[in-house]
């Protein structure tokens, strides 16, 4: 975990920046010894909204399964893939 006071981000924006492009991981800020912020680089964030996103939608998809959605085996979906892949 990396944690920074303010000061350093408003004394040292180009180090901060570049700890968080180089890490890639998020980097808390304090104020006054207290956390107050998180900054990340953009490709950090994209990343976890893309985790977000898929980690959202494969549990939408348990749901719909427990809730008796129609299921296919695996064997069926490669078949539909390949079927799929011939038509484009």
């Amino acid at each position: 975990m990396i944690i920074k006071a303010s000061a350093a981000l408003r004394n040292d924006y180009s180090g901060i920046s570049n700890l968080a492009k180089e890490s890639r991981e998020p980097i808390y800020i304090t104020k006054n010894g207290e956390g107050d912020l998180v900054l990340m680089s953009i490709e950090a964030f994209e990343k976890r909204e893309q985790m977000l996103e898929l980690r959202a939608r494969v549990l939408q998809a348990e749901q719909e399964r427990l809730d008796g959605a129609e299921t296919v085996s695996i064997s069926e979906a490669r078949k539909r893939l390949r079927e799929r892949a011939h038509e484009m």
